[in-house]
């Protein structure tokens, strides 16, 4: 029986976070759940290729937008189950002896929230983002996504946005959202760079703008922009 999971990351610019990410996925080819790593670039100029192939992966390149990136990933896979990754996101040991004896194909799944940060303010964050997506069926894509192929099929696939994906997303699947007991640990490095506090309005200003209707091209314009 072939492995179950497609592993599908998008990247730009990633040699600094990916190889983290990728050791900590290991363990699911030792436990054969992995069929295949699909890495989706948005068109690196660093080492990010030269990691990728090294490591056996199926390595894409096309237009910069994390959504396009990713759905042009899960469109060359071809795994039952899909697992988005950002690639500077790695997932907590242990993470394979827990996903498949709890999972349904009628609800994707996520992953709950710890930033690289001993920072008071990461705490008080991760509460927040953790509460938000439990309560308001709102996780975002440095949770991770794990969802069956026929349930991302019956909602009209993955968006195909540059930014918003995940909101956009999480909209289609209303209340089919499930945290899985397992640690996503990702980057706080935007948040140190910008302070805490403003990298969290930035981030809550293009929601409320995408909520809005703002076109998401200017948003992503926006976003980067800031």
């Amino acid at each position: 029986m072939p492995a179950p999971v497609s592993i599908i990351i998008p990247t730009l610019n990633s040699e600094s976070e990916l190889p983290e990410t990728l050791t900590s996925l290991f363990e699911g080819i030792d436990k054969n759940l992995i069929r295949e790593l699909i890495i989706s670039d948005g068109g690196s100029l660093d080492k990010t290729k030269i990691i990728a192939n090294e490591v056996g992966a199926v390595f894409l390149e096309g237009t910069r937008g994390r959504g396009m990136q990713i759905k042009r990933g899960i469109e060359k896979s071809c795994g039952d189950w899909i697992l988005v990754l950002h690639a500077d996101t790695s997932l907590s040991m242990g993470w394979s002896e827990k996903i498949f004896p709890k999972i349904d194909k009628n609800f994707s799944y996520y992953f709950k929230l710890k930033f690289q940060s001993k920072s008071f303010l990461s705490n008080i964050l991760e509460i927040w983002v953790n509460l938000r997506s439990k309560v308001f069926d709102l996780p975002y894509g440095d949770q991770g996504l794990l969802i069956h192929r026929d349930l991302l099929t019956s909602i009209g696939g993955f968006p195909n946005l540059p930014i918003m994906e995940d909101v956009a997303l999480a909209g289609k699947l209303k209340s089919k959202f499930k945290p899985l007991n397992i640690i996503a640990q990702t980057s706080a490095k935007k948040y140190h760079k910008k302070g805490w506090l403003r990298q969290s309005l930035i981030n809550f200003s293009i929601l409320i703008r995408f909520k809005l209707g703002q076109d998401a091209d200017l948003l992503y314009k926006i976003y980067y922009k800031s």
